[in-house]
């Protein structure tokens, strides 16, 4: 049995500061995905730099950093050695460190901070390429027998559930209709939201806007965090849940347990 977490931490200098090393020694997780961590691994503290868990046994720890200082990035912290790690080969992603795919032999770990189209759909062509090229990434891994979590921030509520208020974001990011078809054929292609399939349940949200303070207080969020598995690994699947306790960001962490 093996636990997986999933948290943009929105910067992990900042979310430092806010408590979380001592989240990540609460937690008994054998894999840890982090999005938006907006630093080079030279930026960070060595209690960062060299993450330790639960039990103070130090993780593996493999980073994707983007080029522009202070902006995006993602990392895996790995309680077993992968057997190889990369990205997701595209260079217009991989230079905004989109990605973090790490081998564990018996299954592929891939921590994914995906665009945000923001406001007006600026970026949206870049997001929906993103999401093409991912789609492509997991059915090839697919074609050779191979199980994955895709993990991470999608920036995408994809049904009405989903969100708080989704009449009203009709046309915001995160909430367009390019976006929530695209989960729509990536999920249609066998895909599992792994949250959803245990939990129908509405009125839970992995993200809470900044702009409004109250946003959080009165749970008014969105779920834009996800582990999502190939059908094939759909066995495996034992739990998952969110943290919204936990406060060292506007998102929370979301969690994964899987018989493997």
């Amino acid at each position: 049995m093996r636990t997986l977490l999933s948290w943009n931490v929105n910067g992990l200098r900042a979310c430092a500061g806010k408590g979380f090393s001592d989240w990540l020694s609460a937690q008994d997780a054998d894999f840890i995905c982090l999005q938006e961590t907006k630093a080079n691994p030279d930026q960070l503290a060595a209690e960062l730099l060299n993450p330790v868990d639960g039990r103070g046994k130090p993780y593996k720890a493999y980073w994707s950093s983007a080029k522009r200082k202070g902006y995006s990035g993602t990392a895996i912290f790995a309680r077993r050695e992968a057997s190889w790690v990369g990205s997701l080969g595209v260079p217009e992603f991989d230079d905004e460190g989109r990605t973090v795919i790490a081998d564990f032999d018996d299954f592929i770990l891939i921590s994914a901070y995906f665009p945000n189209s923001q406001d007006m759909g600026t970026r949206l062509d870049y997001k929906l390429r993103f999401c093409t090229a991912m789609l492509v990434y997991c059915d090839s891994l697919r074609a050779k027998g191979r199980h994955l979590v895709l993990a991470g921030d999608y920036n995408i509520a994809h049904k009405p559930i989903d969100l708080a208020r989704p009449e009203q974001n009709e046309g915001n990011p995160g909430y367009l209709p390019e976006e929530r078809a695209w989960m729509d054929s990536f999920t249609g292609a066998g895909y599992v939201d792994s949250f959803r399939r245990l939990c129908p349940e509405p009125g839970k949200y992995t993200w809470w806007t900044y702009r409004v303070p109250s946003a959080r207080a009165n749970n008014v969020g969105w779920r834009l965090d996800y582990h999502c598995i190939d059908p094939e690994f759909l066995p495996a699947l034992l739990k998952a849940d969110i943290q919204p306790e936990v406060t060292g960001s506007d998102h929370c962490p979301v969690s994964l347990v899987l018989d493997v």
